[in-house]
């Protein structure tokens, strides 16, 4: 019988920590005949507690596929070889990437290492990732 392949998400924001995550992702892809899911959460910046009304959901969903197509562009160059499906999805990208884990045999998320002395190590979307996604998590650091 088959070996089912392995699916892995991983998160996907436009920072450098997010391309390493893809990087990792596809490197290990390559290793072991995974899928990659690369997944771009966004959300309607709120002031106030109020939603922007100025500017119109369709422009936020632009800009969040725009910046998945590019992140993904660039890490796909040193892996030619690999196919990558492309997800953007409204909501806060933790709630996303742990909804998106309950499928997944890996999630992988990059960490900036901000925010508060747990932040400092891990930061808050990758600490709410492997408090509670589905799956084992990765986290890839961003260089010193």
């Amino acid at each position: 019988m088959p070996q089912k392949q392995q699916q892995v998400v991983v998160g996907i924001d436009g920072s450098e920590p997010a391309v390493r995550a893809l990087r990792w992702a596809l490197g290990y892809a390559e290793q072991t005949g995974a899928r990659i899911e690369a997944v771009h959460a966004w959300q309607i910046p709120a002031m106030y507690g109020t939603a922007v009304a100025a500017v119109p959901s369709g422009e936020f969903r632009s800009a969040a596929e725009r910046v998945l197509r590019e992140t993904v562009d660039e890490a796909l160059g040193e892996h030619g070889g690999l196919d990558v499906e492309r997800v953007t999805e409204m909501g806060h990208p933790s709630k996303v990437l742990v909804e998106h884990s309950e499928g997944a045999d890996l999630l992988v998320v990059g960490s900036r290492g901000r925010g508060g002395l747990v932040g400092t190590l891990i930061g808050s979307v990758s600490l709410h990732c492997v408090t509670r996604a589905a799956c084992p998590v990765v986290v890839v650091r961003a260089e010193d």
